[in-house]
């Protein structure tokens, strides 16, 4: 008898091919769908397609679901994924922040889509290959918490999944080791799977060069920036930079010789200003957040004390929360973190739970 309909996300990988064929093997009625995001060619990256929008991955998610008995089918969103995700990785860049378009890939684009296509195929759940758990609070309200596997816990780029989404989300990967879906993949006859290599980089920027996709994709954006300053925090004049939109905070390298290390401590659109300071001046005490999205809970009262992961890998930080009168999260941490920077996510958690998280706002140094 099957346990319902599931649409499950197949990017031709190891992860949501195991996922599509666990839940076939649980008794789920199956549906494949494999979403092309991105078109290479019209990026101008010197490198050919890689990563989940490539042919030969359609055709590995397709194979597999043909194998299986179940059907599967390629969706197009590229206009849907362009218009948002690309936009507002190019507009954070141009605002003097640091964007993820994961987050904000996974938060507005292909959770949204999926949902939209299981609804019009009847299918009551959709799936996906992150490491990560989905549960149900005593409260009523959806919330994720850390995958087993806490080398690949994607909990972190999920934070931004609302109640809705959450509630008709299978995760299977969540209690699984990635040593153990390779074993996997061995059994059931995929050992090429098992084998695949696995890209970090942005889908739509596949020669991992973000300012050459900026200058591609924003006409006459060096002669708009070009002639910025490199300042120190008191705003004296370092020397000239090749414009704001091509630093990011923390970063070391390709800035000015000063005969000591310097890192970017903030960046100022408005007057095309890159500050510079040492590696003491990356570290902060408090941050803004914006953009909330709660999830275990409908807020928190100010004082609550949670872990506050500001990047993908980082272990955390712990800190009280604090409600401001904008609507905004003001996090005091106990402990300085290094390399805050605005644009980023930040995510709150309790033990393994995630409690919400927004977007790191950005504040200029006073003299600014």
């Amino acid at each position: 008898m099957s346990k319902g309909k599931v649409l499950v996300a197949m990017s031709g990988g190891i992860d949501s091919t195991m996922v599509a064929l666990m839940l076939h093997k649980q008794g789920y009625e199956v549906i494949g769908i494999t979403m092309k995001t991105w078109d290479y060619a019209s990026s101008g990256g010197s490198r050919k397609e890689t990563g989940c929008c490539n042919v030969d991955s359609f055709n590995d998610a397709r194979q597999a679901a043909v194998q299986h008995g179940f059907p599967h089918f390629i969706l197009d969103i590229r206009d849907e994924f362009g218009d948002f995700v690309i936009n507002n990785f190019v507009d954070e860049y141009l605002a003097g922040r640091t964007p993820n378009p994961c987050v904000m890939c996974n938060t507005h684009i292909k959770w949204r889509a999926l949902l939209k296509r299981a609804d019009a195929l009847g299918c009551q759940y959709i799936a996906t290959g992150h490491y990560a758990n989905i549960h149900q609070h005593e409260n009523g309200r959806y919330y994720l918490s850390k995958g087993r596997d806490e080398t690949k816990d994607q909990s972190y780029v999920l934070w931004g999944l609302e109640q809705d989404l959450l509630s008709r989300t299978l995760l299977p990967l969540g209690n699984y080791l990635k040593s153990e879906i390779r074993e996997m993949a061995v059994e059931y006859g995929y050992p090429e799977l098992a084998k695949k290599s696995e890209s970090y980089e942005i889908c739509f920027v596949p020669d991992n060069d973000y300012r050459g996709f900026l200058k591609r994709r924003v006409e006459g954006l060096e002669e708009k920036v070009d002639g910025g300053f490199f300042v120190d925090k008191s705003g004296n004049i370092l020397g000239k930079h090749n414009g704001y939109p091509f630093y990011t905070i923390g970063q070391r390298k390709g800035l000015v010789a000063v005969g000591h290390p310097v890192y970017v401590t903030a960046i100022d659109p408005d007057t095309n200003t890159v500050v510079l300071g040492e590696e003491n001046d990356l570290a902060k005490t408090e941050v803004s957040i914006g953009k909330i999205n709660w999830q275990k809970y409908d807020g928190v009262q100010d004082g609550a004390e949670l872990l506050t992961k500001i990047r993908y890998k980082d272990k955390g930080t712990l800190g009280e929360i604090f409600n401001t009168d904008d609507g905004k999260i003001k996090v005091r941490l106990y402990s300085s973190a290094s390399g805050i920077a605005p644009g980023q996510s930040a995510v709150f958690y309790e033990g393994n739970d995630v409690i919400g998280g927004g977007i790191i706002q950005r504040e200029m140094p006073s003299m600014f």
